[in-house]
């Protein structure tokens, strides 16, 4: 079984224009997430891109990447596209590309997820959250999993409702997603269903056309970037950590 990471970056952005590109302690946002994930257990990494300037950049650390066409509506989409190019591996796995402190491990739990079973099309991550504050946020996606660990259902909303409240019931859903190569394809063909559209949750159609996602619970809270604050927060904690990519 053959593993391929994608990573989908786009230039624009409603909250941070050109974020790929922003420095990090002396190094694009795209080459640390880039890097991180190539300590990964994976065979291949990939940038998809339909941005010369992120592209070139890609070229100029010597990663790999391929220009995707413009027209796309979300990151699946793109990744079908290049599914389509790299028809030589079993699983895809989708790198946010807005998550420079990406931890490899977590990387490394999606393709386990497929290697111990090869019968699910999609998985994911999840991690506790602990504070009312959090699960409250709609900003943090909820995910509740059944007894097996497949996804019941994902809610920016609190799920479950507190009536009796115990905080060892909430995770927040982690956007870092592995699928099979064919099912991806199949699954950015679909249309946009009305829970899908309700939470505006890109997941959830795939729930809502009848298929399992395998969720797996991940020590790592890892800080992704949609703002400048918390592009400040990420600088300052790899000064703190004293993290390079060398």
């Amino acid at each position: 079984m053959k593993f391929l990471g994608v990573i989908p970056s786009r230039y624009a952005s409603t909250r941070l224009e050109g974020k790929p590109l922003k420095d990090i302690c002396g190094h694009t946002m795209i080459e640390w997430v880039y890097k991180r994930t190539k300590l990964s257990n994976l065979d291949e990494v990939v940038v998809a891109t339909d941005d010369e300037r992120i592209y070139e950049e890609v070229e100029r650390f010597g990663g790999k990447a391929i220009l995707t066409r413009k027209d796309h509506e979300n990151g699946t989409s793109r990744i079908a596209e290049v599914c389509e190019k790299y028809s030589d591996y079993d699983v895809i796995v989708n790198v946010q590309g807005d998550e420079p402190l990406i931890e490899p491990d977590m990387i490394n739990s999606i393709i386990d997820s497929f290697k111990e079973d090869d019968t699910i099309s999609m998985s994911t991550l999840k991690y506790k959250l602990d504070t009312m504050e959090d699960i409250e946020n709609p900003n943090y996606v909820k995910v509740i999993t059944d007894k097996k660990g497949y996804a019941i259902y994902f809610s920016r909303s609190v799920i479950p409702y507190p009536r009796k409240l115990d905080i060892q019931n909430y995770y927040k859903h982690v956007g870092i997603y592995g699928y099979k190569r064919d099912f991806v394809i199949e699954y950015a063909k679909m249309e946009s269903t009305p829970l899908e559209l309700s939470e505006s949750l890109e997941q959830l159609r795939a729930l809502e056309n009848g298929y399992r996602i395998k969720v797996m619970e991940t020590p790592y809270k890892i800080l992704g970037v949609d703002t400048q604050e918390e592009l400040e927060k990420v600088r300052e904690y790899i000064r703190e950590k004293n993290l390079n990519l060398y």
